[in-house]
């Protein structure tokens, strides 16, 4: 009986990465604009002290190999990783609890974090939702500094859904932060999505031709345009479905004119794909990509892991 304990103990705490496949049945991992190199399904009970659960965006750090998951549950997962042909190596190390720069807590609401990336310098920078907000935290968790956000987008009045705020977050070379929020705000049109940066400029292109997509990730490419990752749902016995795109900010599409497009991949549940809530995604290395879903703290739905090229 003690040895059974202990197993279950041991489960719980260091927990598993297993393969997985979420293509459809005769789906080559060569697909449309992507080439799906390896997918793992994260099983942890517990990292350190916090439940390992609602992964919503993820940042990594290719000299130190260390990749952090964030929960929008105000905790930082940190794990070793290395990237070849597949998923060489992924181990937890530790968990990180956010905290206000005078070490308290964050309340609920406050502490909704959903978007990720690393500055010039390495340093972790979050987004938060409940209370929309740009952030840079420390290696002890600790809020450092906040970054401007437009006043438009820091007010949950402005927002279609207090809930549907800032979701989206990347550093790009040139503009610095680039940041999204999950769908149009109230005064924008419903199909046309907008990229914002911190220093000033936006970026609008037309939101996927599927019934609620909402912008869940994004991340700056090789060439400097934005991937960005965009699912729709729309109840239990309607698709899920979970769209690549690739969008061209480079080409002068910062006023008035919508920024080209370009879909990369179309991964639909009604089509065989056995797809999760897929809410981060960040770049391991040239032109290839790590995708995490968010299981929603619940039985049912798991925490997967897709690692990807884009052609």
């Amino acid at each position: 009986m003690k040895i059974l304990s202990f197993l279950i103990s041991f489960s719980l705490l260091f927990g598993s990465v297993s393969s997985t496949d979420i293509t459809p049945m005769g789906v080559k991992s060569d697909y449309m604009g992507i080439e799906i190199l390896d997918q793992k399904k994260l099983s942890f009970g517990r990292i350190g002290d916090y439940g390992f659960s609602e992964i919503s965006d993820l940042a990594y750090h290719r000299g130190k190999k260390i990749l952090y998951m964030v929960s929008d549950e105000g905790v930082v997962f940190v794990f070793g990783a290395t990237f070849g042909d597949k998923i060489t190596q992924l181990t937890p190390q530790k968990a990180i609890k956010l905290l206000k720069s005078n070490g308290k807590e964050f309340r609920n609401y406050q502490r909704d974090t959903e978007g990720a990336t690393l500055d010039s310098l390495k340093r972790l920078i979050l987004s938060f939702e409940g209370q929309p907000k740009i952030a840079r935290f420390g290696e002890n968790g600790k809020e450092q500094t906040t970054y401007k956000i437009p006043y438009k987008l820091s007010q949950t009045q402005f927002l279609r859904h207090k809930n549907k705020g800032l979701e989206a977050l990347a550093y790009h070379p040139t503009y610095g932060l680039i940041f999204a929020t999950e769908y149009p705000i109230k005064r924008d049109n419903k199909k046309i999505q907008t990229l914002y940066s911190s220093n000033g400029y936006e970026w609008k292109f037309k939101a996927s031709n599927v019934q609620n997509a909402a912008v869940s990730a994004i991340e700056v490419m090789d060439d400097g345009n934005i991937l960005v990752l965009e699912r729709a749902y729309n109840g239990l016995f309607a698709p899920f479905v979970v769209v690549l795109k690739k969008v061209y900010i480079n080409r002068q599409c910062h006023q008035k004119r919508l920024c080209k497009d370009e879909v990369l991949a179309v991964l639909d549940n009604s089509k065989g794909w056995s797809l999760d809530n897929f809410e981060g995604l960040t770049k391991v290395a040239p032109h290839r990509y790590l995708m995490v879903s968010d299981d929603g703290d619940n039985f049912y739905q798991d925490t997967l892991l897709v690692y990807f090229r884009v052609k």
